[in-house]
């Protein structure tokens, strides 16, 4: 059976943020999940590394994992700790830029 979420063990514990590391002036990416209804990706920012503003065709939610990092949604920009989550509308403009190195899992819902 195909397994819908990949890169990550499966029936058995594990730590999410340990799952990706960071490395200098980056911005890395695992993705756990990719299918027409949904995306689901971890990532590490290096301090200072940023996404730029773009728009996402679905709803999609940041957890921050542990760091600091500033989402900007429609020109506002948000600072997230570790332990702390935003939502990121549908077709709305936002952009996401370290201030600390910083971990995210990211989930994007489409209809």
């Amino acid at each position: 059976m195909e397994e819908l979420i990949k890169n990550l063990p499966h029936a058995q514990p594990f730590a999410l943020k340990e799952q990706v590391q960071y490395e200098d002036g980056k911005v890395v990416s695992l993705t756990m999940a990719q299918k027409p209804g949904v995306g689901m990706t971890l990532f590490a920012f290096d301090a200072g590394e940023a996404i730029s503003t773009h728009a996402a065709p679905g709803d999609a939610m940041a957890t921050i994992l542990e760091g600091t990092a500033q989402i900007t949604i429609d020109g506002v920009p948000h600072t997230l700790n570790g332990g702390e989550a935003i939502i990121m509308p549908a077709g709305i403009p936002h952009a996401v830029q370290a201030v600390t190195r910083f971990k995210m899992y990211l989930v994007v819902v489409k209809a």
